[in-house]
C-alpha cells in the first residue's frame, strides 16, 4: 500500500449553481482514490488559477486567500508526516479524518486518572499497596480542584496539557493547597505517570514534561546519635505502655524494620540464618523485598523479654505493637523523660539504625542497604551524606597513611 498522497485545490459548484463565486474544495488522493475536504472559502472563476491551485492576482484579498490555502497544504503535510512516524496505516479517509482531528477518540485528564485508580483498586495485595492507591486518588482530587477553581473546567483534553498547565498545577499544590516541596512531587510524579501511560497508547506524541524540573530537594533524614539512642535504652520507665514503647523502638534501632513491618513481624520469621546465630527473616511490606537481619543482642535481649507476652504471642507476634499514632505520642513523652530535645518519631528507629548503630561502626553500605531491604543503594547513601563522623574516621585513616608515607621518605633521604 502506497504512503503517498496529491492534494489539489478545485472550485465546485455549489447545488443549483448559476454563477457568482464557487466554492474552494481540497481533494485528496491516495492509490487512486479521493476524498474531498471543503476549505470553507470561495472564489471566482476568472481569478482562480487552476494550475497554481491559487487565485490570480496581488491584491492583499488574494494574498490572504492564498496564504490561507498554504496553511491548509502545511496541515495535511503535518497529518501525513504524523502517520508516516507512527507506522500508521494511509489511506485518503484516514488523512481526511486525521486532517478534521476525528481520526481517534477523544481522551480525558481526570477519566483516564479514575480508569488508572479502578485498576490499581483491583490489584491491591497482587503489587500494590492500599496507601498507594490513596495517593494517587488524592493526586487526582487535587487535578480536579484545579481544574475546576482555576479553569473552569470538570476535565481537559489530554492533548491540550502542556508545560503551562504543568507549572500552573504546582504552584497551585504549593500555594492554594500549602503542601511542601516534597508532597507537591509526590502529587507531580503521579500525575506525570498518567502523561507516560498516554503517550504510551500514543493518545499524545509531545511530552509535556520533558522541560519540565522538579525543584524539591530530600528532606535531611533525623536520627539519634550513640548518646541519645543510650539514654532512651537505659531511663528507668515505671509505666508499663511507655516501657513496651520503647522497647519496640529500641529493637528497631538494631533491626531497622520499619513500623509496618514490625508490627507484623511474627515469632516464625525469627530463626537460625546461615552463621547459626538467630535473624530476622521477612520481606518489606513497602518494596516486597528480602531483609534478612541478624539480631544483635540488645534486639534479642527485647524478642526474649515478650516470648511469653499474653497479647501478642497469642497472636503469633513476636512484639506487642500499638498504632503507630500511638507509638508516637508515647514517644513524645519518652523524648521528654530523656531530655532529648528533638522531635522523635518511630521511623527515626530506622535512620538511627543506618546511620549511629551500622554506618558509623564502619559495616559497609552494601550491607547495610541489604538489611533495610532498600531496592537502590542510592537510597542508603543519603544515610551516608548525614555522618560527620564517618568522614572524620576516613581522614584520620588517610593521614596515618599519609605519617608512614612521609616516615618512610624521611629514613630513605637519612640513608642517603
Amino acid at each position: 500500500m502506497s504512503t503517498h498522497y496529491s492534494l489539489l485545490f478545485y472550485l465546485k459548484k455549489p447545488k443549483n449553481y448559476v454563477s457568482g463565486p464557487k466554492s474552494i474544495y481540497m481533494r485528496i488522493t491516495v492509490d487512486g482514490i479521493p476524498k474531498e475536504i471543503s476549505t470553507g472559502r470561495e472564489c471566482d472563476q476568472s481569478r482562480w488559477n487552476s494550475k497554481a491551485n491559487r487565485t490570480n492576482g496581488t491584491k492583499e484579498e488574494s494574498k490572504t486567500l492564498n496564504a490561507y490555502l498554504d496553511t491548509l497544504e502545511h496541515k495535511m503535510a503535518d497529518c501525513h508526516h504524523s502517520l508516516v512516524k507512527d507506522e500508521s496505516e494511509i489511506s485518503s479517509e484516514i488523512l481526511k479524518l486525521k486532517f478534521l482531528g476525528k481520526d481517534s477518540e477523544k481522551h480525558y485528564l481526570i477519566s483516564e486518572f479514575l480508569d488508572h485508580n479502578k485498576k490499581m483498586e483491583a490489584l491491591i495485595g497482587k503489587g500494590y499497596k492500599s496507601n498507594t492507591l490513596k495517593g494517587y486518588k488524592t493526586t487526582k482530587g487535587h487535578l480536579a480542584m484545579y481544574l475546576k477553581e482555576k479553569l473552569g473546567l470538570t476535565d481537559i483534553d489530554i492533548k491540550k496539557i502542556n508545560l503551562a498547565f504543568i507549572l500552573g498545577f504546582e504552584f497551585y499544590l504549593r500555594s492554594d493547597m500549602s503542601c511542601s516541596e516534597i508532597t507537591t512531587a509526590k502529587y507531580i510524579k503521579h500525575f506525570r505517570k498518567i502523561i507516560n501511560l498516554c503517550r504510551a497508547h500514543k493518545w499524545i506524541i509531545d511530552n509535556p514534561f520533558i522541560f519540565y524540573k522538579n525543584k524539591a530537594k530530600p528532606t535531611e533524614k533525623e536520627f539519634l546519635t550513640q548518646d541519645e539512642l543510650e539514654r532512651i535504652e537505659q531511663k528507668e520507665l515505671k509505666i508499663n505502655r511507655i516501657d513496651h514503647v520503647r522497647d519496640i523502638f529500641v529493637f528497631c534501632c538494631y533491626t531497622g524494620l520499619a513500623y509496618i513491618d514490625v508490627k507484623q513481624l511474627q515469632v516464625s520469621d525469627i530463626a537460625k540464618g546461615v552463621d547459626g546465630n538467630l535473624w530476622v527473616l521477612t520481606n518489606r511490606e513497602k518494596t516486597e523485598t528480602n531483609s534478612n537481619i541478624p539480631l544483635l543482642p540488645q534486639a534479642l535481649n527485647i524478642i526474649n523479654k515478650y516470648v511469653d507476652y499474653p497479647p501478642s504471642a497469642s497472636k503469633g507476634l513476636a512484639l506487642p505493637v500499638l498504632s503507630n499514632q500511638k507509638m508516637n505520642s508515647y514517644l513524645k513523652e519518652i523524648a521528654d523523660l530523656c531530655q532529648i530535645n528533638k522531635e522523635i518519631t518511630f521511623h527515626k528507629a530506622r535512620h538511627t539504625f543506618a546511620t549511629t548503630v551500622t554506618l558509623s561502626n564502619n559495616v559497609p553500605i552494601e550491607t547495610v542497604s541489604k538489611m533495610l531491604g532498600h531496592t537502590n543503594i542510592k537510597t542508603t547513601q543519603h544515610y551516608a551524606k548525614l555522618l560527620d563522623t564517618r568522614v572524620g574516621s576516613d581522614m584520620q585513616i588517610l593521614q596515618q597513611k599519609l605519617k608512614l608515607q612521609q616516615d618512610q621518605t624521611n629514613d630513605d633521604t637519612n640513608k642517603n
